[in-house]
């Protein structure tokens, strides 16, 4: 095998392992934000190691992100590989209401469920 193939190889393989490694775990000012968070037309996941789980229905197409959290901006977060994210707007960050944990991420409001 000559050099150029074997960095190549290399890096097809590595590559993935680098870019899924780059996520970060959920700072304690945020720790409200962990949890299952859901509403009739979308569902998401945020766990302690920062891994997110998005799904919404919209107008008849569903959308989903699942991926590593990147950062925190002000109350945003962006999830996704450094060269392909998301960034959910977080319109009203984490509230307790009669009881019940709430959210408003894109728009919608979503109630903490687990």
């Amino acid at each position: 095998m000559n050099k150029k193939m074997y960095v190549f190889l290399s890096v097809f393989f590595l590559a993935p392992f680098f870019f899924y490694g780059c996520g970060i775990q959920v700072p304690a000012d945020k720790a409200q934000y962990v949890g299952e968070w859901q509403s009739p037309e979308m569902y998401l996941l945020i766990t302690q190691d920062g891994s997110v789980k998005y799904k919404r229905i919209q107008g008849g197409v569903t959308k989903s992100v699942t991926g590593p959290l990147r950062e925190f901006k002000g109350n945003d977060f962006v999830v996704g590989l450094p060269v392909i994210s998301t960034t959910f707007v977080v319109s009203r960050p984490p509230y307790e209401e009669n009881g019940q944990w709430k959210m408003a991420v894109d728009g919608v409001t979503l109630t903490r469920t687990g």
